[in-house]
């Protein structure tokens, strides 16, 4: 069944009442209009290498995933299709995170990779694209859950990282036809499929609106862990964290903390953490412990340190093209988490 359009489209009843849910029977047996249109085009699109079409009833459907109140009817798959049935971690959070939130993503995707976990994300900008990058980063695969058809890239500046996970040996998943154009509402309808897919999700930083947490709450429905990065008490980027945190998510501070309350896999690597503190000379290191990791302002930091201006300028400049320190609005600094 898997893979083929009419095939998909042209089940009798009787095959509908044995493969589906009541909802998404009578869902399928009203077919759109454009049908016939739908059928050509996706079959043009299977005939390319790696393009793949895979029905809920298959054999090999994500038993995850259809363990869950509303798995989806059909997914649309480009890339590496067995990556649906592997270990997976989904990693979400804010499209507009603080310099740490997104060296925090990066960080925890790549520990993560390389511990044997499959990074699941929804391709967004911010913490999504920074969790794809980390895991890809390491070497490791990553899962990207879009919110359009698999014909159309969203948002635009991501087009280079979906061809990225595509080389890297990773998975584009898509609910929605091809054609399907961007809808705000299939956004949070997505969110349940990266939940659905991963066996814990983590969200690295989020507002108090944010729609991770949406995906925080589907992964609670579906009997998922849920993990969450504490951050700076002054935030908003770590108020939905705080939130989620109260309500039962486990506070976590290293990608160890992630794994120990998963299932063991084997031989999976164990995720590496670099020693910074014998990296960085003594003086270096002391500004950055004089900096804490909340935004700070130079002046906050002359009086923190006691430098020279022109000094503490220097040493800042040099953090920050290390890629220690990141430059914020404002004249503010803050300091990165090592990935």
């Amino acid at each position: 069944m898997a893979g083929s359009a009419p095939a998909v489209f042209e089940l009798p009843a009787a095959a509908l009442d044995q493969a589906l849910p009541p909802k998404q029977r009578q869902a399928f047996s009203q077919p759109p209009e454009h049908l016939p249109e739908l059928i050509a085009r996706t079959e043009v699109w299977l005939a390319e290498p790696g393009h793949d079409l895979m029905m809920l009833g298959d054999a090999d459907y994500p038993a995850r995933l259809l363990a869950t109140a509303d798995p989806p009817l059909l997914l649309w798959l480009q890339g590496k299709r067995e990556l649906l049935a592997s270990p997976s971690l989904a990693i979400v959070g804010s499209r507009s995170p603080t310099p740490q939130g997104e060296d925090n993503a990066r960080a925890f995707a790549q520990a993560l990779a390389r511990a044997g976990y499959t990074i699941v994300s929804g391709l967004a900008l911010g913490v999504d694209a920074a969790a794809h990058e980390g895991a890809l980063d390491a070497g490791g695969a990553t899962v990207a859950v879009v919110g359009t058809g698999l014909d159309i890239v969203y948002p635009k500046r991501n087009e280079k990282l979906a061809a990225r996970v595509l080389a890297g040996g990773g998975l584009l998943v898509s609910e929605y036809s091809l054609g399907t154009p961007v809808m705000q509402a299939n956004f949070p309808r997505r969110n349940r499929i990266i939940a659905g897919l991963s066996q814990g999700c983590l969200v690295v930083e989020a507002a108090l609106q944010s729609g991770s947490l949406i995906t925080a709450r589907l992964a609670v429905e579906a009997g998922r862990e849920v993990f969450a990065i504490p951050g700076s008490i002054h935030s908003p980027q770590a108020r939905g964290c705080h939130a989620l945190i109260r309500q039962g998510a486990k506070l976590v501070e290293s990608a160890q903390d992630v794994l120990e309350e998963l299932p063991p896999l084997g031989a999976a690597r164990s995720p590496e953490t670099p020693d910074t503190l014998e990296e960085t000379p003594h003086e270096q290191q002391a500004l950055l412990d004089a900096m804490g990791f909340d935004p700070v302002s130079l002046d906050a930091l002359m009086a923190r340190c006691g430098w020279p201006a022109a000094e503490l300028q220097a040493a800042l400049l040099e953090l920050e093209l290390d890629g220690q320190v990141a430059r914020l609005a404002g004249q503010l600094f803050q300091r990165r988490v090592a990935g």
